[in-house]
């Protein structure tokens, strides 16, 4: 197995918590903050799908999908163009509201596609490409699609752990 084909199958097990962790919730249960200055379902989800589309845009020289897709229209949350998210104090976080799941997959689902046509256009030798100077050392662009997976992989797990307060406390 390539290191390629790793990368697109830890990418693909984001996919499938995304859709477990919001499947069958309705606005309410999105929304909610299960404790006072947590984020929601809502929130974390968006968040890991913004920072997916912003580094790995960024990363591979593509137009986020959140600006070119029409998808901050879509969530109409008034935040800046360029937020992800990072940084978000509990006003910010409760900005972070949306109708339906099917928008949160919908976002996340198009990001995929474009994260997934990047990494399959990988040969070994760009994993050791420099997409970051601002470290030291140097983020190289393995080590970047590595900790998209990882935060994306945190926050997706946060997500389903707040949808299980959710639900454990409506029983």
């Amino acid at each position: 197995m390539h290191a390629k084909d790793i990368l697109i199958e830890g990418y693909g097990r984001i996919q499938e918590e995304v859709h477990a962790a919001v499947g069958g919730l309705g606005p309410d249960g999105l929304n909610a903050r299960p404790a006072a200055g947590a984020n929601s379902v809502a929130w974390l989800v968006w968040h890991l799908t913004r920072v997916q589309d912003d580094h790995v845009a960024d990363a591979f020289g593509l137009d986020q999908l959140w600006l070119s897709g029409g998808w901050e229209e879509r969530f109409g949350l008034g935040l800046p163009r360029h937020d992800t998210g990072y940084g978000h104090d509990s006003a910010r976080v409760a900005k972070v509201r949306v109708d339906s799941a099917g928008l949160l997959t919908g976002y996340y689902d198009a990001v995929h596609e474009q994260t997934l046509g990047a990494l399959r256009s990988l040969a070994a030798k760009d994993l050791e490409r420099i997409v970051d100077e601002n470290w030291e050392p140097p983020v190289t662009l393995g080590a970047r699609l590595v900790s998209v997976l990882s935060d994306d992989l945190q926050h997706v797990g946060q997500a389903a752990y707040a949808r299980g307060l959710l639900q454990s406390t409506d029983a």
